[in-house]
This record gives structure tokens, sequence and C-alpha cells, in this order.
């Protein structure tokens, strides 16, 4: 589960600063998932951000919770 947990917020923050890319330089147009969601016209910028600190904590949750287990055992 923490592989899973891992895998998903690399993604996150990968998508997460390729968007910032994209809105700052229009590179990776490939990867701008927010931009091609209509819902955030206008706060590209802000979800994209929001999208990469997610991925963070969700690494550094799973990073914690592995952490855990590991003294109990």
């Amino acid at each position: 589960m923490k592989k899973i947990f891992e895998v998903v917020g690399f993604l996150l923050v990968l998508s997460g600063v390729a968007g910032l890319i994209h809105e700052w330089f229009e590179g990776f147009k490939l990867w701008g998932i927010v931009d091609k969601l209509g819902w955030f016209e206008g706060y590209e910028i802000y979800a994209n951000i929001v999208l990469a600190v997610a991925g963070l904590a969700l690494m550094v949750a799973s990073a914690r919770l592995s952490g855990h287990s590991e003294k109990q055992n």
C-alpha cells in the first residue's frame, strides 16, 4: 500500500510541476491536466500548486506510516 501512495504522490507532484511549467513557459502541453479541465479557468496556477503540495503530503504521509509500522514490528 505504501508503494501505491508513493507512486500516486509522485504523479501528483509531477503533474503539478509540469502544469506550472506549462503555465509559466508554455511547455509540457501534454502534461497540463489542470489546463484541460474547465473548472479552474483563471486559477490554473493555484490549482497546480495545490496538486503538487497534495502529492508531497501524500508521499510524506506514506513514508511516515511505513516508518511507524516498522517500529511496531
